[in-house]
């Protein structure tokens, strides 16, 4: 097992290197180890029992392969196997390939860390690889927004590298379980480089501007997976320790709420799909214990919606509405729309129905203020006028088709894990709150012309909401 997990490991990484020197397969070596990731999240499945691997003692390399794993690792190949059908026969080059593959690895390493310093190595390598491919276009806006999220991102892991050096220090171990004994001022620092590199609550504003002005396939794996590699840790912790369990829901709740309040308002489309990425990520900390389940169907759908959204006619919604577009797109933009909003028969539905059922009372109310939002929000897509194709219509490639089937397939498929949820009561209760978000944005949402400020997104007003961000983590360890 040892080396089957380490060979996993390596594969992106020797892959990734080889594909310079066979750039004409780029493409399919590129496909091949995600297949071999696919093949391994099914075998952990499979495993009745979590896996741990010690590898280098207390001096750090734990890891451990579990089904919190599993759904994690399956997320990352489904949506990776997306990107690169979306991207077969384009005008990609190997370098694209390569950090697109190397990338793939670094996120599968941070889905089975389980010690912080192996934890740091992996989220580095993210942010290198996805800088990279944010800045594949060579532009002058590319190159800058790739910039700020190195930036954001690199400022965020020194505060994290500190809390992990004082967790060695009580502890003489990196270990996850270390963080019980621990000083107050290493869990503070810790989380606040996992808040900032998840994109959650207020250290998560770098996020929307990042993720909509990336080139869609590039969208598409930062808001699916890669943002994840920052939230799996914060899961990790919560199921381990019971101490450190009440912060992470309570970020939940936070940023869940706090992503859909801007999502609501958005009128560019790809900001919007941005701003729910950070509510999404609050349902998966609001209920740790199934937040595996919920990563995959979010990853799913909105890889999904960031695929489908970068190729309609327009960005800006206001202009979609004069502008139909054609029934095909609309179904498929209907369907991922009616899955993250929790509408039965697709894997969203079952999502919200087993995190809803695992909340503590006091997180009820903004969870399912986050839930109306949500049906609000997506309102504005399915509401989109649309029409049959026309012989003058730009045509999709079938490498986009592919991956579009391979996402929503995969959302039809997944309802298998909790095919419990299908009782009258569970269908219920998303229908009405799926009904009264459509109902708000008829009557309140649909003409409202509420522009909210960007300000928090500043890059220098980022780095204060760091220290503010601080400044609470401190005082919640400390209560």
């Amino acid at each position: 097992m040892t080396f089957l997990t380490i060979a996993w490991l390596a594969l992106p990484f020797i892959v990734g290197l080889g594909i310079y020197l066979l750039p004409r397969l780029d493409w399919v070596l590129a496909f091949g180890v995600t297949l071999v990731s696919l093949a391994y999240a099914t075998f952990v499945f499979r495993q009745p029992e979590p896996i741990p691997l010690e590898l280098l003692d207390s001096f750090g390399v734990t890891l451990i392969a579990d089904h919190q794993t599993g759904f994690f690792v399956l997320t990352n190949a489904l949506v990776c196997m997306a990107v690169l059908l979306y991207g077969w026969r384009s005008n990609k080059s190997y370098f694209f390939y390569t950090q697109l593959i190397i990338l793939q690895g670094s996120v599968n390493s941070a889905f089975i860390c389980a010690d912080w310093i192996t934890l740091y190595v992996a989220l580095e390598v993210i942010s290198i690889a996805s800088f990279l491919l944010i800045t594949y276009p060579r532009s002058d806006r590319s190159i800058w927004v790739g910039l700020r999220y190195l930036f954001v991102s690199n400022v965020a892991m020194l505060f994290y590298l500190v809390g992990a050096i004082l967790v060695y220090q009580a502890n003489n171990s990196f270990a996850f379980i270390g963080l019980t004994n621990a000083p107050t001022e290493a869990i503070a620092l810790i989380f606040l480089g996992l808040l900032a590199k998840g994109g959650i609550f207020i250290s998560g504003l770098w996020l929307p501007l990042t993720h909509s002005e990336s080139e869609t396939p590039v969208s598409a794996m930062l808001s699916g997976v890669v943002v994840k590699a920052g939230v799996f840790p914060l899961v990790r912790c919560a199921l381990m320790l019971d101490d450190i369990e009440p912060i992470v829901r309570f970020f939940g709740v936070g940023t869940a709420v706090l992503g859909v309040g801007y999502a609501v308002f958005e009128k560019d489309i790809k900001r919007m799909l941005a701003f729910h990425t950070i509510s999404q990520l609050g349902f998966i900390l609001a209920a740790p214990e199934v937040g595996g389940f919920y990563a995959l169907t979010h990853g799913l759908v909105k890889s999904a919606l960031f695929l489908i959204g970068g190729n309609l006619p327009s960005r800006n919604l206001k202009e979609l509405k004069h502008k139909p577009i054609p029934n095909p797109m609309w179904i498929a933009l209907t369907l991922a729309s009616f899955s993250i909003s929790g509408f039965p028969l697709l894997a969203g539905f079952g999502a919200k129905v087993l995190t809803m059922k695992t909340l503590m009372p006091w997180q009820v109310i903004g969870m399912n203020i986050a839930a109306l939002g949500t049906s609000i929000s997506f309102a504005k897509l399915i509401f989109l006028p649309h029409e049959a194709a026309k012989e003058g219509d730009k045509k999709q490639s079938i490498g986009f088709w592919l991956a579009v089937v391979v996402l929503i397939g995969g959302l039809v498929g997944a309802n298998v894990v909790y095919y419990q949820a299908y009782t009258l009561a569970n269908i219920v209760k998303p229908l009405v709150t799926i009904a009264l978000g459509w109902v708000a944005y008829f009557l309140i949402f649909r003409n409202a012309t509420v522009k909210l400020p960007r300000m928090l997104e500043q890059f220098d007003h980022l780095m204060g909401m760091m220290s503010l961000m601080l400044l609470l983590l401190f005082w919640m360890v400390w209560a």
